[in-house]
Formats: structure tokens, C-alpha cells, sequence
């Protein structure tokens, strides 16, 4: 093979079933030593020390493949009926050009994804979507809809640049206009004949902003440009970091959140509008939930003892006085706070803060308390206001 980096590739490749990004052979070359799998494609996991790149993040910028992130995008003159049925959040006073983070549910009320919505036209929208078959999914719920409506994965593969200096690189990269785009709202973008969507949203709760690119074929000219950007800011290829994700509470589908999970268990209330006269998939059985209330409830954690190394790669037990009552889904040292922290469902009866509990690391028990969540930045200040 005449490119290094494709024969390098050679090393992670599970076949041709898992798809590359349009950005894999970038982050080879500035770096990546791992990837991991999301939505049948492959993602950089692994840049070095997962502990320097959380400090790149909060404290300069990083540049992150998310491509895994896929769209997908519904379009038609039902489009807005169709979208607004597969979610259990009133979209209807969503605007052109805005995102909202909302829920899809199934027809128990279970969480099928966790996606941000774009409204792109009043009859065409992008869910970029978390690690489930989502495109399988609408496909199916529209084949029965009786709905005018084109669903399909188009040829989009989004960057994240996270990070206090982002705005400051985004601004040398695409402008004035795209670095002061406000929180959750996005616009289109000519990159020199290259299409573009540049919106304020990402994985990260750090200012940050996330830039789609609509041709595959330019994934290695797109890279390199916003890594030349953002050399004076000190800018660093990077992954999505476990640490600040945990910090900041956010979900992480299959780890935090699954099919057998509903929004009131998660706290997710707010994403919930079961008295508004929309329809939706899951509404009797969610109106149902409310109404008996929950047995679970997602917590926060402070988890004692020595630093953990790494994050779980399985969920944990937890324990009062001996009789199992909820489970961990996902821990991690937090080296800014210098405390084990960590998400976990457990009992209602077991949820108040302060309560004292004990956890089976696999290794060993561990004392531990239920805390408040977010761990930091609780009111999401610096993604928000930045």
C-alpha cells in the first residue's frame, strides 16, 4: 500500500462491516491509538493519557471524530408530523436553524435513543443520533405511518471542537457569524465549495461547537484546516473525554440509559410532554409511568477509596446492608475534583442525597454517598454562556 496511514489502519480493522470516517486516517496521522465501535463505525478512543486529553479539553480545545454520530434525516411534506411522532418532546415551536435535545421512545415508554434534533427546513430535519439503529427504526415506524415522508442516512460526518478557546478558533477558521452562533442553534456554511452545518452543541458541556461536513470526500482537508486554525490556541486532536462527560451527567446510550430505562426513571421529565396535544409514540404508557411514579431513579455518586484507573467496563452492584439496590453505569476518577465519581441507577427509596451505600467494584467493596448531579458546572454555565 502506498498510504501509511490506511496500512496502519490494517492493525484495528474488524473488515469491511465497520465503516471508517472520513476523518480516520487524520486522526491516525496526528495520533490515535485505539478506536472503539459506535453505529457500525469506528471512533478514536485513545490519543495517549485519557487524563492529559481531559485537561486539553477544559483548558485549551480539542478536536474530536464524531462521525459515528450519524444523521438521520426525515424529509417530506409530513416531515414535521412524522418527527414530532417519534419523540416524546413537543417540538412544534422548534425553529429553522435551532437544535433541541430530545428522547425517543418506544411503545412501553423505553428510551430508544437520545439524539439532538435539527431543524433544517420546516419539512426536512436531522436526528444526530447516539449508539442505536435509529435509521431502522424510522424506516420501520414510517412503513405503517401512513405518513408522506423519505427517511435515509445522508453522506454527513460531523467534527467536534470543544473547548474554552473554540469560539476563538472557530472564528479564524469560518468567521464572525458561526463563532458567535448561540447555544443550540446552527447555520449552513460554504467552506470554499465544501457544504457545511456549523452548530453550538456538543459531548463535552464546554463552549463547543460541532461542524457536519456534507462530503465525505473531504474529511482529511477539513481536519488538517481547523488543527492549522487553531495552532496558535494550542488546539490538540482529542477524544470525546469520559471524565468530563461523567462530571457533567451526561447520558451515554447503552452505558447509562437502554431500552428497559424510561425518561421519568432518568430525571428526563422536563423532555416529557405528555399533556400537550401532540401525539407520540410511548404516550399512554408514559402517561401511565407519571402517574404510578417510578421504583428507580438515576443518582450521582461519590465513590470512596483509592483513585480507580480507568472507567468500568461493566456495571457494578450497590449494596445496603448487604441486599443489592441499584447498580453503577458508569465511574471514573475525576482528577479536577480529585474524587471518584459515577453514575447509577438505584431504588427510590435509596435515591435521597446523603443516603450511604456500598459498591462492588469487582475488586472490592467500596463505601460511597449519593451526591448531586452534575458533579460540576451543574448549571451549565460555561457551554451555555462561554
Amino acid at each position: 500500500m502506498n498510504n501509511p496511514s490506511v496500512a496502519k489502519f490494517s492493525s484495528f480493522s474488524f473488515g469491511t462491516q465497520v465503516r471508517k470516517s472520513p476523518f480516520s486516517n487524520a486522526a491516525l496521522r496526528w495520533g490515535a491509538k485505539g478506536f472503539s465501535v459506535y453505529n457500525h463505525m469506528y471512533i478514536p478512543r485513545d490519543f495517549g493519557d485519557p487524563v492529559q486529553n481531559f485537561w486539553n479539553l477544559v483548558n485549551h480545545a480539542i478536536l474530536c471524530d464524531v462521525a459515528v454520530e450519524r444523521q438521520v434525516e426525515i424529509s417530506g411534506p409530513d416531515a414535521a408530523k412524522f418527527t414530532q411522532y417519534l419523540t416524546c418532546r413537543d417540538i412544534s415551536a422548534c425553529e429553522v436553524g435551532q437544535c433541541k435535545y430530545v428522547l425517543l421512545t418506544d411503545e412501553m415508554g423505553g428510551v430508544i435513543n437520545d439524539p439532538i434534533l435539527l431543524k433544517l427546513a420546516e419539512d426536512r430535519f436531522w436526528l444526530s443520533i447516539a449508539d442505536s439503529d435509529v435509521l431502522l427504526w424510522a424506516k420501520g415506524v414510517a412503513v405503517h405511518s401512513k405518513m408522506d415522508v423519505k427517511i435515509c442516512e445522508p453522506d454527513v460526518s460531523p467534527l467536534q471542537l470543544q473547548g474554552p478557546k473554540s469560539r476563538d478558533i472557530l472564528r479564524v477558521a469560518f468567521g464572525d457569524a458561526a463563532a458567535e452562533l448561540k447555544y443550540y442553534r446552527f447555520m449552513k456554511f460554504d467552506w470554499d465549495g465544501v457544504p457545511l452545518i456549523i452548530s453550538r452543541t456538543g459531548w463535552s458541556s464546554e463552549l463547543g461547537y460541532e461542524v457536519f461536513l456534507c462530503d465525505g470526500s473531504k474529511g482529511d482537508a477539513l481536519w488538517e484546516y481547523i488543527m492549522e486554525a487553531g495552532k496558535p490556541f494550542g488546539l490538540m486532536p482529542g477524544h470525546t473525554s469520559s471524565i468530563r462527560r461523567i462530571e457533567a451527567a451526561m447520558l451515554s446510550y447503552n452505558a447509562d440509559v437502554t431500552l428497559d430505562d424510561n425518561p421519568y426513571e432518568l430525571g428526563l421529565d422536563r423532555l416529557v410532554n405528555c399533556d400537550s396535544e401532540v401525539d407520540f409514540i410511548g404516550k399512554k404508557s408514559l402517561q401511565d409511568i407519571r402517574s404510578k411514579g417510578v421504583l428507580r431513579k438515576f443518582v450521582g455518586l461519590e465513590i470512596f477509596g483509592d483513585p480507580f484507573v480507568g472507567s468500568n467496563d461493566e456495571r457494578w452492584n450497590i449494596y445496603l446492608n448487604g441486599n443489592q439496590v441499584g447498580y453503577v453505569t458508569s465511574a471514573i476518577y475525576s482528577p479536577r475534583l480529585n474524587k471518584n465519581i459515577a453514575l447509577a441507577m438505584v431504588t427510590v427509596k435509596t435515591s435521597a442525597l446523603g443516603t450511604e451505600l456500598e459498591v462492588d467494584d469487582g475488586m472490592m467493596s467500596r463505601k460511597c454517598v449519593v451526591v448531586q448531579k452534575p458533579f460540576y458546572d451543574p448549571q451549565k454555565k460555561l457551554a451555555v454562556k462561554g
